[in-house]
């Protein structure tokens, strides 16, 4: 052996390590299938090849990497542009092995095919490279085909090289020996690397179904939240590209990895595991008496229970004063029963109204609930004349906004504290460690008036920044809630300038929200047409955002 022979095969060698190398620290299974290609072709000089995958069910090799270089054909992988072929099946119509096609064989018999010639060949059916060669000008000739093994020895796929060329020349030659053994060793390590990249993407699959099936209890339980846990993640991520991409302004310099973005989805996902411990009753609560039903049917029954007793009362008025034979009188009785009850009714409506009442409450509201509950009293089931309203009932009917009193709203952002107990449970991988955190810190605000932790906004990760902006927007434009209606696209965006200046959401991300259309592309993936309120050329994209 010449010492140029020997100094190509050491370089092809360190080639092969290096190729090792970085096909294992390669995530993308469509750029790791790509690079094994490329790789046994730069090292083989080939000018063309195929990489082949077993299908799920073990029965065929699917196409998944095309490339020859002569021809400019550059097909699959990250390219794209899919390969029309249909499957080799490993098994013919009459129930037999597919032996007459060189890739098929390689994989039924785990066995290495190196062909000098196709033309020449009488062992393989080569009729389909033969048209492609008509339909081309191409000529194929040598042929390399190398099964692809996993850790328990089953073929996962066929790695075939075709036309070796010779360095200088460029003429096509036959696959050498040395060939086929840098070829089978890279190979083995690319099964290698390609089943450590299934088994990675399996968890991560497996890990993700867990996720969406408590996702899915909670969606269970309440008909106005579902889908909201696959809506929150969407818009964080649309919001991350968007800072990512930025070239301007303060997080021009932000990078996300890969790997970021992954630990930044999961968190999205799990923001709010927690309401899986909050009682639905609370998460749902359409009005202010509202339990497992809303209590205001009760106090209902109590006005009609004052108004029977009202009538009862001027009957007997009247009944006494027939001795007397008074007709103004009992007129007069009779107006005063009548006054009664449409006082009665008054209140009654009154109540009603309150109990549903979204705005915030005044103090001549307030007053008139409390004297409604203090000042009438009515007889109850056991005879006892008791307050007209409980001091519960007086208690949330005197909320001053939304129908949450202060236990429940307690209960409610405790769901925040139980989504970080829980994910603090989880031993996170190193790439994942953040997901607590980010998941933990959505409630926050930039003031430090957030919660759990009162959190300022230096204090608070970026990535977590952006999941609030999420959760925030997604919450106001989400389909209709049992305490208010569906909101327009322009009045969730006005309040969401409000938080914007008054210290609940970071400003500079919101600026990147707006100016980078994130909004607009999240409603139009996912708000309902009545909602889109904003023509597509609005001046909002960037009047809202500079309104700060």
């Amino acid at each position: 052996m010449t010492m140029d022979l020997v100094g190509d095969l050491l370089g092809r060698l360190d080639q092969l390590n290096a190729i090792g190398a970085a096909l294992s620290k390669e995530r993308n299974i469509n750029s790791l299938l790509e690079g094994i290609l490329i790789a046994a072709k730069n090292i083989t000089h080939a000018d063309g090849g195929t990489l082949y995958r077993m299908t799920e069910d073990g029965s065929a090799l699917r196409f998944e990497i095309m490339r020859t270089n002569s021809l400019d054909i550059f097909l699959g992988g990250t390219t794209g542009r899919s390969i029309a072929f249909a499957p080799l099946q490993l098994i013919n119509a009459e129930g037999e092995f597919n032996d007459t096609m060189v890739a098929t064989f390689a994989a039924i018999h785990d066995r290495t095919v190196n062909i000098a010639d196709a033309y020449a060949e009488a062992d393989f059916d080569f009729s389909g490279t033969k048209k492609f060669d008509a339909q081309t000008g191409y000529r194929s000739q040598s042929f390399l085909t190398v099964p692809l093994k996993n850790f328990d020895g089953e073929v996962i796929g066929v790695l075939q090289l075709i036309n070796a060329l010779e360095p200088d020349l460029g003429r096509v030659v036959t696959f050498s020996e040395a060939d086929q053994r840098l070829v089978e060793s890279l190979a083995s390590q690319a099964a290698i690397a390609l089943s450590n990249r299934q088994l990675v993407n399996q968890l991560e699959n497996l890990f993700e179904s867990f996720i969406k099936l408590i996702n899915t209890a909670i969606d269970e339980k309440s008909p106005y939240a579902r889908g909201r846990f696959n809506r929150v993640p969407a818009l964080t991520m649309m919001l991350a590209e968007a800072v990512d991409g930025a070239s301007d302004g303060p997080y021009a310099g932000f990078n996300l990895s890969e790997r970021d973005r992954y630990e930044l989805k999961i968190a999205g996902l799990l923001h709010d595991c927690g309401k899986i411990s909050t009682p639905v009753h609370v998460v749902d609560k359409a009005t202010k008496l509202q339990t497992l039903f809303d209590r205001i049917e009760l106090i209902d029954t109590r006005f009609e229970v004052l108004k029977r007793d009202a009538e009862i009362a001027v009957l007997r008025q009247q009944l006494a004063l027939r001795a007397e034979v008074d007709p103004a009188a009992e007129q007069h009785a009779a107006q005063q029963g009548l006054d009664a009850i449409a006082t009665i009714d008054a209140d009654r409506a009154f109540l009603r109204a309150i109990n549903k009442d979204q705005m915030v409450m005044t103090d001549e509201q307030l007053n008139k609930v409390r004297a409604i509950g203090s000042v009438r009293s009515w007889r109850n089931s056991q005879g006892v004349q008791v307050p007209f309203l409980s001091a519960e009932e007086l208690e949330n009917l005197s909320i001053r906004r939304g129908t949450l009193n202060a236990q429940e709203r307690e209960i409610v952002n405790r769901h925040v504290l139980a989504t970080h107990r829980m994910l603090e449970q989880v031993p996170w991988p190193k790439h994942l460690k953040n997901v607590p955190e980010y998941a933990g810190s959505y409630q926050e605000r930039v003031d430090g008036t957030g919660y759990p932790q009162g959190l300022t906004r230096h204090q608070i990760s970026l990535q977590a920044r952006m999941l609030a902006i999420a959760n925030i927007f997604e919450a106001l434009t989400s389909a209709s809630r049992p305490y208010r209606p569906r909101m327009k696209l322009s009045k969730a965006l006005e309040i969401m300038v409000r938080f914007t200046k008054n210290g609940h959401i970071d400003p500079d991300l919101f600026d990147v929200f707006m100016r980078q259309g994130v909004y607009r592309r999240f409603a139009e993936q996912y708000l309902s047409p009545d909602q889109l309120d904003l023509p597509s050329a609005s001046p909002m994209d960037r009047a809202v955002s500079s309104a700060f």
